[in-house]
Order: structure tokens, then C-alpha cells, then sequence
């Protein structure tokens, strides 16, 4: 197994997705946009493909964009719903970072027909 992979197969989020604290006082918006997601179909096993779009504005802490680029990758190997890994993905940064605001958008590539968006907006919780 080539570094690349260990590293992504091995990633824990609870100790590997890396924070940073947030040095600005004003309040702004990161916004990140990751276009390769991958996940396995939990019934089939055919890979799913998204692009995730999160936007986020941050109080006490940031997100290190390397590490949530490995998170990202990690699904890669797992079988899980298009629901499923959206809701993860918002709920793990939500609760590691704590931000003002945080949305989550997966846009879903269309697979037999099907095109699925899903959205989670902390604002609208």
C-alpha cells in the first residue's frame, strides 16, 4: 500500500481532522468546494461521485484543509448513502469547530437517472 493510501484508509476523524484557532476577529466565510467525493453504494458497491460544497463561518476554530481533504477521501473505501455521508461530513465538522454557521451541500452526480442534492444548513435547523 502506497503512503497515499494508508494515510486515507487509516484516517480517524476524531484525531486526524487537524483544527486550527481561528486568529481574526471579524466574522467571514470560508467557503471550500471538493469536487472528487467518492463513496460506495451501500447496496450495489458502484461508486458514487459528488462534489461537496461547504461554507462555513467560523468563531474559535478552522479547519486544516489538508486534513479535511483526507477526511473527504476517506469515504472513498466505505459503503454509505448519499444521506448518510452528507449528514457525517456536517456533523463532524459542526461538533469539532463549533462555528456561527455552517452549510453543507452534496451534489450527487446522476447515477441511472437519479440526480440527488443534499443540503444541511445550520440555520435552518
Amino acid at each position: 500500500m502506497k503512503y497515499g493510501e494508508k494515510e486515507i484508509r487509516d484516517f480517524d476523524p476524531s484525531k486526524d481532522l487537524e483544527i486550527w484557532p481561528n486568529e481574526n476577529k471579524n466574522k467571514y466565510v470560508i467557503k471550500v468546494e471538493l469536487p472528487e467525493f467518492i463513496g460506495l453504494c451501500p447496496r450495489s458497491g458502484y461508486p458514487d461521485f459528488a462534489t461537496i460544497y461547504l461554507e462555513y463561518t467560523p468563531d474559535k476554530y478552522v479547519v486544516e484543509l489538508k486534513a479535511l481533504k483526507l477526511y473527504i477521501n476517506s469515504f472513498m473505501y466505505r459503503y454509505i448513502s448519499h444521506e448518510n455521508s452528507a449528514n457525517e461530513i456536517y456533523n463532524t465538522i459542526k461538533e469539532r469547530i463549533n462555528p456561527h454557521h455552517i452549510k453543507l451541500t452534496a451534489d450527487f452526480k446522476p447515477r441511472g437517472n437519479v440526480h440527488t442534492v443534499i443540503e444541511i444548513d445550520s440555520n435552518k435547523q
